[in-house]
């Protein structure tokens, strides 16, 4: 009686199931684990769940205050320069409206000669 498995073919059926599983780590970490790596190593972000290698954007090119500076320092900074400026366009206005006023009573003045 002829048997199956034979050990001779036992031994065939683990070395073919070994090199498919040697091939699948193989190709797992070609293709999954060292682009991960390659783009950490560009200074790159990487996505597991897109699979993207993105470019980090840095956050003052993008809001326009210095390097170091917090949310909060740069928006009280924005907040005075505001007030600066509220304050420059009141004495502005202030100053106008004193010139128009001098500039009535001259005229009423020359009128009612």
């Amino acid at each position: 009686m002829k048997r199956f498995l034979t050990f001779r073919r036992l031994s065939i059926i683990f070395a073919g199931v070994f090199a498919l599983a040697l091939i699948g780590v193989f190709v797992l970490q070609r293709v999954w684990v060292d682009p991960e790596i390659a783009c950490s190593r560009k200074g790159h972000w990487y996505d597991m769940e897109t699979r993207i290698c993105a470019q980090p954007i840095y956050i003052p090119d993008i809001t326009g205050r210095a390097e170091g500076v917090s949310r909060a320092e740069a928006s009280a900074a924005m907040n005075k320069d505001l007030v600066d400026k509220e304050a420059q366009l009141a004495a502005y206005n202030r100053a106008k409206q004193a010139a128009t006023d001098a500039e009535r009573a001259r005229v009423e003045a020359l009128t009612k000669d």
